[in-house]
Formats: C-alpha cells, sequence, structure tokens
C-alpha cells in the first residue's frame, strides 16, 4: 500500500547501537512503565524534530527485543512521519501487527504536511480495506489531502463517511469540509455545510473567507466578516488580510477602517504582510497621509511596504515625493526589486524628467535587472511618454524576447505629438512578427488614429476588433467612439454608443466631447443630462467639456448649474474646470462672474490667465487685459504664443501703436517666442486702425508674409474702417486669390464700395461671389427666455409672437428717434429707395429678438441677445439708445465682442 513519495525512503536500516542522548537507561524499569517511557520519548521526538533521537529509540527497542504494544508503534509511526521520513514510517506501519485508525491518521497527518495529497487517499483505500473506520481526525487529514489535490469526487465521499460515522458535527471536520468545497470552487456546497454547523471556529470563518477570496467576491468577504465581527470571534491575521484586500478592491474606507482597529486589538499592527494590506488599502481610497502613518509603524519595512507606499504616492500624484521614497529606501539600504523599478519607472515618466528617468535606467542595469522583460517595457513607455522616443526605441531593440506588452509600450508613444502618425506602421509590424493584438493594443492604436484624424486605417482597426471578437468590449468600444466622433462621423459614435454592453463615464465623455467638437453643443448638454439621469457621475474632463459646450451657445443657466455641481463635487479646484467656468461666464457675457471665478481658483496657469485675458477682450476691457497681463508676469508666470494674441488685439482696439510695437518687439527678444502669423496679423491690425497704410505695407513686406490670406483680411477690414478703397481693392483681389471661398471678404470689398457709391463695383463683387458659388452665411440672433432658445432672422414673420414684436418694435422705433436717433441707411447694400433701407433696418434680427425680450422678460433682468455675424454700426447705435430710453441694460454677443449696452453707453466705446 506504499505509494510513489517511498523512492525517497533513505537506504539505511535502524542500527541498535546508536546511543540515546535524551535518557539514562533504566535496568530495573520493565514492562508497560518502559513502553510508556519509550512512547513519551518519540513523542517529544517528534514534536521537537529530533530524528537522530527517535531512531535511537527505535534501535533500543529493536536490541533489546522489547515487544512493542500499539502505542508504541503509533508513536514510532508518528515520530518519522512527523520528520517526513515516511519510507521509515510506512515500514513500521507495515510490520505492525495490528493497526488502528490513529495508525493510520499518524501518517496520513506527516504526508499532509509535506503536501502528498494524492497519497493519502491512496493509503485512505489502503486503510478502508483493512477494515479500520475513520474518526474525526482521520477525516480531517483525508479531507485536507482532498484539498491539496482538489478532489472533488473523492471528498464527497468523505462527506458521506462524516455523516456515516457520526462525526459530520465535530467542528474541525465541518471546517475541512468547507475548506475543500471553497477550493474546489462550489461555493454553495461550501456555504450550506457553514450554515449547517452547529459551532463555528476561526478556521471555519478562514476557509469560507478564503474560497471568496478566490473567486474574487469582494463584497460577500465584506458581509462574511460583518458576521464574524457580531460572533465575536477573535479574527487572525489571515482572515484581516483577506477583508483588508476586499476593502481595497472595493475602495470601502468604512470597513476599512473597522479591520484597521482589529488588526491593532490582536496585536498583527506590526506584522509585515498584513501592514502592506493596510498601505494598500488606505493609498486606494486616496488617503496617503494615513498610508504614510501605517508605514512608520512597521518595525522593519520590507521592500514589498516600500514599494507599496512608492505606489501610493504615485497614485495620489506626488511624484516628487514617490522619487524621494525611493531615495529615502536605497540609503535604508533596502534593494529594489523588479515591481519596485518598475513602479519607480512610472514615477520617473510622470516626473518627466529626462536626467532622472536615464538615471532610473542605468540604476536597472547595475541592480542586473536589464533583461528582465516586464522592467524593458516599462523603461519603454516611460521613454515614449517623456517623448524620448530614440532611447525607447533602442530599449525595445535590444530586448532579446518580446511580447504584446513591449509592442503596447512602443505604440503608447503615437498617442500624442509628433509620433502620432507612427502608430499605423507600428501595429502593422507587430502583426507582421505574429504578435495577436490585445484590448491594450486596440485602444493605442485608435487613439493614435484619432489624434491624426486617420479614419481610413481606424476603419481598418475597427474590422480587425471585429475579427478579434473584442467589439463588445467597453474600453475598445470607448476608443472608438473617440475616433469616430473625432472624424465627424457623430452617426457612427452613436451607433457604436447604443451597442455598448455597459456604458461607463468614459463612454458617455468620449460621446459628449464629439458632439462638443463637432459643434454640437444642444446636444453635448442633452447627452450630459441623460448621463446623470442614468446615475453616472460626471469627472473633471466632463464638467470641462459640458461648461465648453455652454460657452459656446452662451447657455448660461445651464453653465451655472454645471458650477454649482463642480462645487459639489469638489472638483471646481482642478485647473481644467475653473479654466472652463470662467470662460463659460465670460463667453455668457457675465464677466463680473468670470472674474470672481477666476480670482478664486485655488490653483492657476498660463491656460487660466489665457483665458482670463480672453474673457476681458471679449468684452472690450482693454485696459483689465494689460492690467492682467501685467500681474501674470508678476506671479512669474511665462506667456505663451496665445497670451500675446490677447494683449495684441487689446492694443489694437485701444489705439495704443506705441505699445503695440514694443509688445510685439518683446516676443522675440524677452520671451524668445517666434512671431506667428495671428502675432503679424494683430500688428497689422494695430496699424491699420490707427490709418498708418504706409507702415502696414512696409510691415507686410518685411516680415515677408504676403502669401497668407489672414494678413490680408485683416488690412482689408482696416481699409472698410478708414475707406481707403484703393488698399482695399487691392486686398480683396489678394484674398480672392488665395481663399476665394470666404463670403465675408466679398461683402466686406462691397460694403467699402457701396460707402464710396461705387455702386457697379458693388454688382461686380456680388456677380463674382454668385459665379465663384459663394453664399453669405444668413445672420440670425437668438435670445434664450425660459430656458427656451429663440432664433429670429431679419424680416421675420414666422414667429408664434410677430404681431406683439412689430407692434413693440415700432414703439421703440419712435422712442429712439425722440431721443435723437438717425438712420444710417448707407450702410444698406441695396441700390434701392430711403424707404426700402429704412424698412430693411428697421427689422434687422437683432432688434426683433430684443423686441421679443422686453415683451417677454422682467424689466429688472438684463437683456442677452447672441448674434452670429456682426453688428452693424446702424444697429449698434440703436441698442444704446434703446437702453437709455428703457433704463435696462443690454448686451449683445456679436461674431467679434460683447457689446454692453447701458444708459447710452456701449461698453466698446464704439470701436464695433
Amino acid at each position: 500500500f506504499v505509494s510513489s513519495f517511498t523512492a525517497h525512503v533513505a537506504t539505511e536500516e535502524i542500527n541498535p547501537s546508536l546511543k540515546v542522548p535524551l535518557f539514562k537507561e533504566k535496568t530495573k524499569l520493565e514492562g508497560t512503565k518502559r513502553l510508556k517511557l519509550y512512547s513519551k520519548i518519540l513523542h517529544d521526538c517528534a514534536s521537537k524534530g529530533s530524528l537522530s533521537s527517535a531512531k535511537a529509540v527505535h534501535g533500543k527497542i529493536i536490541k533489546n527485543g522489547i515487544d512493542p504494544d500499539l502505542h508504541l508503534w503509533n508513536s514510532l509511526v508518528n515520530a518519522y512521519a512527523k520528520r517526513g521520513v515516511f519510507g521509515y514510517a510506512c515500514k513500521v506501519l507495515d510490520r505492525m501487527p495490528e493497526r488502528d485508525v490513529v495508525s493510520w491518521a499518524a501518517l496520513f497527518s506527516g504526508l499532509v504536511n509535506e503536501g502528498y495529497g494524492y497519497d493519502v487517499l491512496d493509503l485512505y483505500c489502503s486503510m478502508k480495506k483493512d477494515g479500520v473506520l475513520p474518526n474525526g481526525h482521520c477525516l480531517v487529514t483525508a479531507l485536507k489531502a482532498c484539498s491539496l489535490s482538489l478532489d472533488l469526487f473523492f471528498g464527497t465521499l468523505l462527506h458521506g463517511e462524516g455523516v456515516k460515522v457520526g462525526v459530520l458535527l465535530d467542528v474541525f471536520v465541518g471546517s475541512s469540509l468547507v475548506d475543500l468545497y471553497a477550493k474546489c470552487g462550489q461555493m454553495e456546497l461550501a456555504e450550506r455545510v457553514f450554515l449547517f454547523m452547529d459551532k463555528k471556529n476561526v478556521v471555519s470563518w478562514n476557509a469560507l473567507l478564503n474560497g471568496y477570496a478566490l473567486k474574487g467576491d469582494a463584497g460577500k468577504i465584506l458581509n462574511l466578516f460583518q458576521g464574524m465581527t457580531e460572533s465575536e470571534l477573535r479574527c487572525s491575521k489571515f482572515t484581516l488580510s483577506n477583508v483588508l484586500k476586499s476593502c481595497t478592491y472595493l475602495v470601502n474606507l468604512t470597513w476599512g477602517l473597522i479591520a484597521h482597529s482589529l488588526v491593532i486589538k490582536t496585536g498583527c499592527e506590526h506584522d509585515e504582510f498584513v501592514g502592506c494590506c493596510l498601505l494598500d488599502m488606505y493609498s486606494k481610497c486616496g488617503l496617503a497621509e494615513d498610508t504614510l502613518k501605517v508605514f512608520k509603524r512597521i518595525q522593519e519595512p520590507n521592500i514589498v511596504a516600500w514599494s507599496a507606499m512608492i505606489d501610493c504616492l504615485d497614485e495620489q500624484g506626488q511624484i516628487q515625493e514617490a522619487a524621494e521614497f525611493f531615495s529615502l529606501m536605497r540609503c535604508k539600504g533596502v534593494s529594489p526589486n523588479q515591481h519596485t523599478f518598475a513602479s519607480i519607472a512610472g514615477v520617473a515618466a510622470n516626473l518627466g524628467d529626462r536626467l532622472y528617468c536615464e538615471g532610473v535606467h542605468a540604476c536597472i542595469f547595475k541592480h542586473g535587472f536589464e533583461s528582465e522583460i516586464i522592467l524593458s517595457n516599462a523603461l519603454i513607455a516611460m521613454y515614449m511618454k517623456i517623448r524620448s522616443v530614440q532611447n525607447g526605441w533602442r530599449v525595445f531593440k535590444e530586448m532579446s524576447s518580446l511580447n504584446s506588452a513591449s509592442w503596447n509600450s512602443l505604440l503608447s508613444g503615437s498617442h500624442n505629438g509628433k509620433t502620432c502618425d507612427r502608430g499605423p506602421s507600428i501595429f502593422h509590424k507587430m502583426l507582421a512578427e505574429g504578435f495577436k493584438p490585445d484590448i491594450c493594443t486596440f485602444t493605442s492604436i485608435l487613439r493614435s488614429c484619432s489624434n491624426v484624424l486617420n479614419i481610413k486605417f481606424g476603419h481598418q482597426v475597427h474590422a480587425h476588433i471585429i475579427k478579434n471578437g473584442l467589439k463588445d468590449n467597453n474600453l475598445v468600444g470607448t476608443s472608438l467612439i473617440d475616433l469616430y466622433a473625432k472624424n465627424g462621423f457623430l452617426a457612427d459614435s452613436e451607433l457604436l454608443f447604443t451597442q455598448l454592453i455597459e456604458r461607463d463615464l468614459f463612454s458617455w465623455t468620449a460621446l459628449i466631447a464629439g458632439y462638443a467638437q463637432s459643434d454640437c453643443s444642444e446636444k453635448a448638454i442633452k447627452c450630459f443630462n441623460h448621463m446623470q439621469r442614468q446615475g453616472v457621475t460626471p469627472n473633471n474632463f466632463t464638467l470641462a467639456t459640458c461648461l465648453s459646450s455652454c460657452s459656446n451657445i452662451a447657455m448660461l443657466e445651464n453653465g451655472q448649474l454645471l458650477h454649482s455641481m463642480a462645487i459639489k463635487a469638489g472638483n471646481s479646484g482642478d485647473v481644467f474646470v475653473s479654466s472652463s467656468i470662467v470662460d463659460m461666464y465670460a463667453n455668457c457675457g457675465c464677466i463680473e462672474e468670470a472674474e470672481a471665478a477666476f480670482q478664486g481658483m485655488v490653483s492657476t496657469d498660463t491656460v487660466s490667465w489665457n483665458t482670463m485675458l480672453f474673457g476681458y477682450l471679449r468684452h472690450r476691457q482693454g485696459l483689465k487685459v494689460l492690467e492682467t497681463f501685467r500681474m501674470m508676469l508678476d506671479k512669474g508666470l511665462e506667456p505663451d504664443e496665445v497670451t500675446f494674441i490677447a494683449v495684441l488685439s487689446a492694443c489694437s482696439y485701444m489705439g495704443f501703436v506705441n505699445e503695440g510695437k514694443e509688445y510685439f518687439n518683446s516676443l522675440t527678444n524677452v520671451f524668445g517666442i517666434v512671431p506667428t502669423i495671428k502675432h503679424c496679423a494683430c500688428m497689422i491690425d494695430i496699424l491699420g486702425r490707427a490709418g498708418k497704410f504706409n507702415e502696414v505695407e512696409s510691415f507686410i513686406k518685411d516680415m515677408k508674409v504676403t502669401s497668407n490670406p489672414l494678413i490680408w483680411e485683416t488690412v482689408l477690414g482696416a481699409c472698410r474702417m478708414h475707406g481707403n478703397d484703393k488698399l482695399g481693392e487691392s486686398a480683396a483681389e489678394k484674398l480672392f486669390e488665395l481663399n476665394p471661398g470666404i463670403a465675408s471678404h466679398y461683402i466686406l470689398v462691397a460694403n467699402i464700395f457701396a460707402a464710396k457709391g461705387r455702386w457697379e463695383d458693388v454688382r461686380r463683387v456680388r456677380a463674382l461671389m454668385t459665379h465663384c458659388g459663394v453664399k453669405k452665411e444668413p445672420g440670425c440672433s437668438w435670445v434664450m427666455v425660459n430656458g427656451q432658445v429663440h432664433i429670429f432672422r431679419s424680416t421675420d414673420g414666422f414667429h408664434p409672437k410677430h404681431g406683439e414684436i412689430y407692434i413693440k418694435l415700432k414703439e421703440l422705433v419712435e422712442k429712439s428717434i425722440l431721443a435723437g436717433y438717425v438712420p444710417k441707411t448707407d450702410h444698406i447694400l441695396n441700390d434701392v429707395s430711403d424707404d426700402e433701407k429704412l424698412e430693411q433696418l428697421f427689422h434687422h434680427n437683432e432688434r426683433l429678438a430684443l423686441a421679443f425680450a422686453l415683451i417677454s422678460i422682467n424689466p429688472v433682468k438684463t437683456i442677452r441677445i447672441f448674434k452670429n455675424l456682426h453688428i452693424c454700426e446702424d444697429c449698434h447705435d440703436f441698442m444704446k439708445l434703446v437702453s437709455g430710453v428703457i433704463k435696462q441694460e443690454i448686451v449683445v454677443r456679436d461674431a467679434n465682442c460683447f457689446h454692453h449696452f447701458k444708459s447710452g453707453i456701449c461698453s466698446c466705446q464704439d470701436y464695433c
């Protein structure tokens, strides 16, 4: 009956001449007393691990011709089995004149302790053939053997044996059954046995907890832990470690704190393994300070604890602290392992310091881990993130073996910047090398295609995704939504979104961002509202995107709701969200609120300052633009290209020619910024608005910008302002040559000709416009009343209240004429009678919107009108006079800026 493990039996026989070191031979000791003494010595040998002493006793028994009783035989089996000498144990068992359940159980126990599960089951069958019935201890050992070998069938037979011999109510037998079923994945059977147990101990609770831990059912573990605490059982460190892992997985701080209190109560606080579980739990719950406190209480933290602490700081965004912790660990003499290096490579990537990254790389070499594939992949990803593409490629090429993660790390460098176009070639090569793309591969290559707007290759990748059976994966589906949305295929994005099995925050955000980027702002807001109804909580990016949508279509009420939501959710401190709030208020005509939001920002960057600068610019508060710019410099922030566009534009409409020249020259001389076309256009606007056309022409020649349409568009605008039809005509010809499809170019030059009475030229420009197939964008204005947008076009007669609107408008015209209003009919380009010109002027769309607002809005409230084109000079004068007549503020946002009309004055200082 002895199984395969007997191959390990020692070849030497028992030597009867061996001396017994642990006791003095007593010659007078005879009979049962001698047998009991030998049994006691063998028991001590088994417990204290003295194999030589056990052999000496056995030798004495043989030498003296002693006839052992059953107890002595069992003691010999137990001594050899406990010391792992199973060959001797089996020989003794084989020579026994009779064997009982204790004899077999002693051998089973030793074998189980050494992991010989299958051998115990073979021997159990031999015991049954020997006619010996199992007891509770024997069944416990046999069930442990079933758990070791995951033999569910044999275990169920033993379950039946337990019922048959009446030991099933024994707490140890019950615990072993729970452990068996749990390890075999039969959690229903495990829980059923557990529930029917009269008494439960820590072992039975742990067995069930471990089963759910193996299944990854963190919620069930916490439910069981709650029951365990109610039963007032003392928790072991194994129980607490499982519970802490579950709290980590579920990010359940409440039960994590309860578990921590029990850790302290049971004295496990200084245990390294439990300490690491606590570190991980606090880290995942976002409590870096508590994580550090736990770490400091570990007496001698090992590399696992140090690595967990570095991971925690990295995850909480404390990158510098994580790097310092790594240095401290090395100073303490703790040698980093592969996991530590993988973590610090991620930290280095987030720091963005190339020298530090290269130092980490050198450190990996120094410790002999350069051939570790996991670390090579981490190094590639690190170099790609800091845009050190050549170093990333070098690591990749030096790798002796590659896996899919290696290619994914390489692909991660094609997400942003100039390397986006490398993504398709890397993907092609990966397929050619025989590697199968995974979820990470597809999300990376789709992101690359999104950023370079490569929809053609994106379609090919989509086909691969379907072929690989990953079309239902949420991450891949979200990446596909982003790809199609960024390329303007919103219908495809919507279809993919509806096909998602589970719609999470990222999939909703991808669709919302797609709508926002495609100028479908109303759809973006509707989608956001739908997302909220589904119970999905927005993140910083979602809120910022929706605020941007509110900004685009001036939905102030929605923007205010989003602002309050950001404050409530604690997102208002994020610089991205707070900058979007500033921009939303500025674009909705509430510059005071924008200013207050900016001043209340926790942290600011160049983008947030630029947002405020452009807010002031749109509201024609030029002095505040320049003042804010000086404050920005005083704060030590570095201005960028965008900053100077705002500054130069402010100088332009304020007529600050000399200041504008100084700022333009400082671009290169002080800040090292190469002037862009936009900067040149701003400088031309400064000179043109001041009527310095000779300087304009010299500037264009000196800067060599004659081939850019933006330059000539700016010149044309200045010529329109000063009535310079000669240079205006020349600029228009350049524009018709460079970019003939823009309607505003034809309209501007036609305005110049009309002002000079050159009607024949006006007709010629219109004919050319028709010939080129260029159509003027229809002008419209809109106003929001009671949450609904009302759109008006000139001479509109389709509004349900058009009768009341025209009556109110007539009343306003009459009152404004009494206040000194003189219509400027020269702005009507049609060669028609003066009466017809007046009719056209009086029914411009912004006036219709004003009349409707006055019959609909509370007189105390500010009227906010939004217009897609520039407000004409006559309507500008009309709005000024009406604001004084009705004693109510009117805010009009046109394509150029905000006009705050109040008490007969406009904030733009008539610089429309």
